[in-house]
């Protein structure tokens, strides 16, 4: 984890823990660097991917010694992994898992991934019991679990071999505040992005700081993966975290947990679905009234603003420096606060609909916006 004393983990009333600014931020600039606590794998079928970074495997894929469903894309990845994320343990339970799936049709695909990351967690917590804590200080409510999958999965997990967890113990209770903690917690690790086709999750992360981003539908930053990259300075599970444009000090850094073009009903379903709370930023607020055809109707507007340079030009005096600073567009902007936002940072790429960022600046500032799903790069002023 990287550039932490750019964040401080603070109590935000009505919202529990987030990240705050310590210090003015710049567009682009990267305020965090964060490693998996761990990382479990999003399918239930043997994959092309290495079995440690979850890069795809090119060349030759290195078997693992012990099991037939795990591979490695390089010699070093296995060593890696048969220390830490993959040891005799993990294999062993993992093969046992994949055998009672075939077996038994009463486990849906959820709950076989949900298996998956019981075997990781309950791994950590005898390779690293420090991490093990980090992790079991997490936000969980455990009214988000059914007690049914706890029961079915802790027995599931029981008849694994055994495993001595210290201080932690195996206990129903444990199993229970563990998929608490995954289900609020984890980061899809997403596969790169192909205009023709849906974009996978290739595996499930949980992160130590950037676990404590709150949800905002407006954001002022946004995570960038580099998957499958060549760049050897970075790794390939770790998520980068920039801010969008001018936070100040002691402002709390929100993400958007999917992509801003969601409508309000999606909105809210989904954050209640999937987080269990009821979204309440500036947005929101002014969309609760709205219907329906008015929301497809605004966001038709933030898509077609490109073509209208009169009035782009007009909004963004109006805005800029409210929208630099304060990340919101101020009260007289209210009927549609997501149009300037999705003019300007927005990606306009087909099926895309990620968001911009400036790159990270160097002596000034970038003028050249990265998408964070697509990885298209653009000049700030030809949008």
């Amino acid at each position: 984890m990287e550039n932490n004393q750019l964040l401080k983990i603070s109590e935000i009333e009505g919202r529990g823990r987030g990240l705050v600014a310590t210090q003015p931020l710049k567009p682009g600039q990267i305020i965090l660097k964060d490693s998996p606590l761990l990382l479990y794998s999003a399918s239930v079928k043997n994959s092309t991917f290495c079995s440690n970074c979850f890069r795809v495997i090119l060349q030759s894929p290195i078997p693992c010694s012990w099991c037939t469903s795990s591979f490695f894309c390089t010699s070093n990845c296995q060593s890696i992994a048969l220390s830490s994320s993959h040891t005799p343990w993990v294999c062993q339970s993992l093969t046992h898992l994949r055998n009672t799936f075939s077996s038994h049709n009463n486990l849906n695909v959820d709950q076989q991934i949900q298996a998956f990351f019981l075997i990781s967690a309950y791994n950590l917590a005898v390779i690293s019991p420090s991490s093990f804590r980090v992790l079991l200080s997490l936000q969980g409510d455990l009214s988000f679990v059914s007690e049914s999958d706890v029961l079915l999965l802790h027995s599931l997990v029981a008849t694994c071999p055994s495993l001595n967890l210290g201080e932690f113990g195996f206990s129903k209770e444990l199993t229970a505040a563990l998929l608490a903690k995954d289900k609020v917690n984890a980061f899809g690790l997403m596969e790169p992005f192909e205009a023709d086709r849906e974009r996978g999750v290739r595996a499930y992360g949980i992160y130590p700081m950037a676990s404590f981003f709150n949800h905002d539908c407006l954001p002022n930053a946004c995570r960038f993966e580099y998957v499958d990259t060549d760049v050897n300075s970075r790794s390939n599970t770790d998520i980068v975290v920039r801010v969008i444009h001018d936070v100040p000090e002691g402002r709390e850094i929100c993400l958007s947990y999917f992509p801003v073009n969601f409508k309000y009903s999606e909105r809210q379903q989904r954050l209640k679905e999937d987080y269990g709370f009821t979204c309440n930023c500036d947005r929101c607020v002014v969309e609760a009234n709205w219907s329906d055809g008015e929301d497809d109707a605004m966001d038709k507007e933030g898509e077609e603003n490109e073509d209208e340079e009169e009035e782009d030009e007009e909004m963004e005096e109006d805005v800029d420096d409210e929208v630099n600073v304060n990340g919101k567009v101020e009260e007289r902007d209210q009927d549609f606060p997501h149009a300037y936002f999705f003019l300007r940072y927005m990606c306009n790429r087909e099926n895309c609909w990620g968001t911009l960022a400036p790159l990270p600046p160097d002596a000034s500032l970038s003028s050249v916006m990265e998408c964070n799903v697509c990885g298209n790069l653009s000049k700030s002023d030809e949008l």
